[in-house]
C-alpha cells in the first residue's frame, strides 16, 4: 500500500512540475528573447527531482508522527 501511495504522489508532483515548468520557459523565452521555446530538458529535470523528492519527504513525515 505504501509504494502505490508513493507512486500516486510521484504521478502527481512529476505533472505539475512538469506543466509549470514549461509554462514558465515558454513565457520567460516570450517576454525576454522574443521566442516561443521550451526548455525540455530542464523541465524534465526538474519534475524528476521533485517528484521523487516530495513524496518521499511526505512519506517520512507521516511515518515520524
Amino acid at each position: 500500500m505504501n509504494i502505490k501511495r508513493y507512486l500516486v504522489g510521484f504521478v502527481t508532483v512529476f505533472a505539475v512540475t512538469l506543466i509549470v515548468c514549461v509554462i514558465v520557459t515558454l513565457l520567460l523565452n516570450l517576454i525576454v528573447h522574443g521566442t516561443s521555446t521550451i526548455d525540455w530538458e530542464t523541465s524534465f529535470r526538474f519534475a524528476i527531482i521533485f517528484g521523487i523528492i516530495f513524496p518521499w519527504i511526505e512519506t517520512r513525515i507521516s511515518k515520524a508522527k
